[in-house]
């Protein structure tokens, strides 16, 4: 595990209060040039050095809140911290750098959720599917009692909660048409690597297939798989509709990630940056949500003019189905959270 840690996360960064040296590849450049449109800030005598990795690409939302957190914290600690920002799976998959976050051994900030379940099994109630069913309800979860537990449960992982991202509902994109649960059976379908996940595919009599992001569009060009599932955010800056034709409307899991700094690093700052660095999370939450809203609107559009043929279902059969197969293997304490998060509807 360690060493593919070194392998996937081995930027040349430090943890916080060390130099970092090395990589100087033409993406993490061109996203540093990125983050200084409104003003650079001089930050080469920073004491503390930050490493922002994500899996999303740079024309996403999510990077435009880590330019936005780059740039708050670098200007509001007047140059004491400098942030460097890796897109696009530059520094693994998102297992590669939450492993690097906690091993202090690279990355020190990453967007994560359901994947803490590793460390923290009830984390993995944030991909629980149908849950939660509005915009409304996630708000009520993420600012109420339940979402102080999740932050709880990110803590004692490893992980300080600097803000989070909601996401749009997660489709199912496929190149065979799916206009039923039964035509789920077989289908070898990419999911993240999330044990919630996989049941959830299972229970649908499909064949879940865990995989980094990375990997995914060779694999659906090649064929090893034949179906993946994610937001259309993602379905659009992955060009996932180059080698799918159709997106199905199953809209199986509304959920969030977090803005997660490792909790080593946000111990290692002094008073004063720690709360420059809180700040620069919930600055990056607003703006990109901020655009989150505006894309969504756009996304659709784009999609079925790039080919895409959108294919309506029912929602309920498939939740039925995912939700048989889910509940059962909750702990007591996972379907505590079930209880309370149902509650909000």
């Amino acid at each position: 595990m360690a060493a593919s840690v070194l392998v996937g996360c081995g930027s040349g960064s430090s943890s916080s209060g060390n130099a970092k040296t090395g990589d100087t590849s033409s993406a993490a450049e061109s996203t540093a040039e990125a983050s200084t449109t409104s003003g650079a800030v001089d930050t080469s005598k920073a004491e503390y050095h930050l490493t922002l990795g994500h899996t999303n690409a740079e024309d996403d939302s999510w990077n435009a809140g880590a330019l936005a957190f780059k740039e708050y914290v670098e200007k509001n600690s007047n140059g004491r911290i400098a942030v460097e920002v890796y897109p696009n799976s530059q520094l693994g998959s998102e297992v590669d750098m939450i492993q690097s976050i906690l091993q202090q051994s690279g990355c020190d900030i990453t967007f994560t959720g359901e994947s803490m379940q590793t460390y923290e099994p009830d984390l993995g109630m944030i991909g629980m599917p149908y849950l939660i069913q509005s915009d409304e309800q996630m708000d009520k979860v993420l600012t109420g009692d339940v979402g102080k537990e999740f932050e709880g449960l990110m803590e004692k992982s490893g992980m300080k909660v600097l803000g989070y991202y909601t996401r749009g509902p997660r489709y199912i994109t496929s190149n065979k048409k799916i206009t039923s649960i039964a035509d789920m059976k077989n289908l070898l379908i990419r999911t993240p690597q999330s044990p919630m996940t996989v049941a959830a595919f299972e229970a649908t009599g499909a064949k879940p297939t865990p995989m980094a992001l990375s990997e995914v569009f060779t694999s659906l060009q090649q064929g090893t798989i034949e179906a993946q599932e994610n937001p259309m955010a993602m379905i659009q800056t992955q060009s996932f509709y180059e080698v799918q034709k159709y997106l199905i409307k199953t809209a199986h899991l509304r959920a969030w990630v977090y803005i997660a700094m490792g909790k080593a690093q946000y111990d290692a700052l002094p008073e004063d940056l720690q709360k420059v660095v809180m700040d620069g999370g919930a600055y990056a939450q607003e703006k990109e949500h901020e655009l989150f809203l505006k894309n969504e609107e756009e996304y659709a559009k784009k999609l079925q003019e790039e080919g895409m043929e959108f294919v309506d279902v029912d929602q309920q059969e498939f939740a039925d189905a995912m939700i048989k197969g889910v509940l059962p293997t909750l702990t007591d304490s996972q379907k505590k959270l079930y209880d309370e998060i149902e509650a909000l509807k």
